[in-house]
């Protein structure tokens, strides 16, 4: 039997490939010499680097260390060049909300480590390039990111300008010659946000207050994403030029990159319709199934995947919220574990045990 473990992270108790390995062990532990593939899922999201490393053969994870981290502390960076040259940057990696350790700096917090970590991507020979934008720090519009891949952002004496969303207001001239250019098969975006770069469903208002950002501050946050806009051009309106703090916009309107739907752009990634062609089951899963589960995320795309190519599909899950009538078995690691708590303090375990109950009712 050949079965493909695809699961996404189980949030704040288990990686995706550490789910994926869990469920496997517990699977061969009643069914030895079964085919398992297994393929850790992502979203475009915090993780999606670890996924892509773990599930794609002959990837080589990168570390990019002294990167500018959203502070400006000093961090590590990180990307993974996968074989066909394409390079996976994570945002979250070196711009992300987690590094600034529950300090909040919503006026001054710069995306500028993710760009350095491009720039050596790029140095290395990288001819692609996916970025995941997901767990931002910054409403900085890309500015960071982009200044350290050669753009120059000066106020009306000509001076240069500090990194933040909260400088932009004084931004009077965008600099692009010493740009560099995107690699040759182009940018991709992943994220599944689809706000405009500003106005009361923009980057600032929407995602501003979850960065620290208060009233007054998002308003100053609108006016330098709108200033920004102004000299960049490009489309700030578009569906999706808000995501990781209008990161996507700055991307789009400098590099003419392209934003997708993350789940679907890494399920492509990892060849996942190729795999569930040739499967006898899929097992997929996340902390919560529920009725959103359907909406973008990877436990819905990779059941949607499922469903079309006619191959059988299961559901584990830390907790279940809905039903799904695409998938022929659904089981809830509260049920095994007996309560949330043990579920989640104990998710390797359960998920072991999920697989192995998977494996024993498997036909």
């Amino acid at each position: 039997m050949r079965v493909v473990i695809a699961p996404d992270s189980f949030k704040g108790t288990a990686t995706a490939a550490q789910a994926a390995r869990a469920l496997a062990d517990g699977w061969r532990s009643v069914r030895p010499h079964d085919d398992l593939v297994l393929l850790p899922m992502a979203d475009g999201g915090e993780g999606t680097l670890e996924a892509v490393a773990s599930a794609t053969p002959g990837t080589e994870m990168r570390l990019v260390p002294g990167c500018t981290g959203p502070d400006g502390r000093s961090v590590d960076g990180a990307y993974a060049m996968l074989p066909d040259g394409t390079a996976l940057v994570e945002l979250a990696f070196a711009s992300g909300l987690p590094l600034l350790e529950g300090r909040i700096a919503p006026l001054t917090a710069t995306t500028r480590g993710t760009g350095e970590t491009i720039a050596r991507a790029l140095d290395d020979g990288a001819r692609r390039l996916v970025v995941a934008l997901g767990g931002s720090a910054s409403t900085d519009g890309g500015a960071g990111l982009l200044s350290a891949l050669g753009l120059r952002l000066l106020d009306a004496d000509g001076r240069l300008l500090t990194d933040g969303g909260g400088a932009l207001v004084q931004a009077a001239t965008a600099d692009l010659t010493a740009l560099r250019p995107p690699p040759p098969g182009g940018v991709l975006l992943l994220s599944d946000v689809t706000n405009p770069l500003r106005g009361p469903e923009g980057a600032a208002a929407v995602y501003g207050p979850q960065k620290g950002a208060g009233p007054g501050e998002v308003a100053h946050l609108d006016r330098g994403l709108a200033r920004l806009a102004t000299l960049l051009g490009g489309e700030p309106e578009a569906p999706g030029a808000g995501a990781a703090g209008g990161t996507a916009y700055g991307l789009a309107a400098a590099w003419d990159a392209r934003l997708v739907p993350g789940s679907a752009a890494i399920a492509d990634l990892l060849a996942l319709d190729r795999e569930l062609a040739a499967a006898d089951l899929l097992i997929t899963g996340e902390g919560c199934f529920d009725r959103t589960s359907s909406l973008g995320k990877a436990v819905g795309e990779s059941l949607h995947r499922a469903h079309r190519a006619g191959t059988s599909a299961a559901v584990v899950a830390g907790r279940v919220a809905a039903a799904d009538d695409r998938a022929h078995t659904l089981l809830a690691l509260t049920a095994l574990a007996g309560d949330d708590v043990s579920a989640r303090a104990h998710a390797p375990h359960w998920l072991r045990r999920a697989g192995a109950t998977l494996a024993a009712e498997a036909f």
